[in-house]
């Protein structure tokens, strides 16, 4: 089994390029799994380690980790009071209509959390795409490839908030387009097309850390689809 890319290690904490489709910890949502993105870690590095935060387990990119519980308790302050901020890339189905807009839609906390709490999430177009494959209807099929920043961190908020708009996202199985994501099977892609591309947090130490994530073989693979590259 390869190693986990260490995208930012020092003594106190560790971003790591968390593979999709692997599972950051146990879980009531686990079914059965026994490999855990948390558990490779900690064998990997040797250590104890305290996640800050969470990807859904077929997300790919940043994920934050410290190595100690005072490291871990900054972070989630931070994380709380705004001073972190996620980019993550998305392709969905469709051409939204503006360049720059904001959802702000509530969501309710996932299974077992019917109460609804405002979520808010700012998108960007990055580029548009069409391809000659036939989905319903139509004999052309348009994407669009998105920055996603979440302002607030609700149960698969961006994912959620895409399905809102009727810009699904391509490969998510839950809240995507089924046509749409057997397009993309089709042509040999099969993960969720959601990846956090990027995180900029203040270090416990006062440094301020930028920390970047490369998209997978499979992402770029969509990508060149339409010939885009990430500005």
């Amino acid at each position: 089994m390869a190693p986990l890319q260490l995208l930012h290690l020092d003594e106190r904490l560790a971003v790591v390029n968390k593979p999709a489709g692997l599972m950051v910890h146990d879980s009531k949502l686990a079914r059965g799994e026994d490999d855990f993105l948390a558990d490779r870690l900690r064998e990997q590095l040797g250590k104890p380690i305290f996640l800050v935060h969470r990807l859904d387990r077929a997300t790919s990119g940043c994920l934050l980790l410290a190595f100690d519980r005072e490291s871990a308790s900054v972070l989630g302050k931070a994380l709380m009071g705004g001073d972190v901020t996620k980019d993550y890339l998305a392709i969905c189905r469709g051409w939204p209509a503006e360049e720059a807009f904001t959802v702000d839609h509530d969501l309710d906390g996932g299974p077992g959390k019917p109460v609804k709490k405002q979520a808010i999430t700012h998108f960007q177009r990055l580029a548009v795409g069409e391809i000659a494959v036939p989905v319903g209807e139509f004999e052309t099929s348009r994407y669009a490839l998105l920055r996603c920043q979440p302002q607030t961190g609700r149960f698969r908020q961006i994912r959620r908030h895409l399905k809102h708009l009727s810009h699904h996202l391509i490969g998510d199985t839950s809240h995507g387009d089924g046509r749409h994501n057997r397009s993309f099977r089709m042509q040999g892609i099969h993960r969720m097309l959601l990846h956090a591309e990027r995180l900029r947090f203040p270090h416990p130490d006062g440094t301020a850390m930028d920390v970047s994530a490369p998209v997978d073989v499979e992402f770029g693979k969509a990508m060149d689809l339409f010939g885009w590259d990430v500005v």
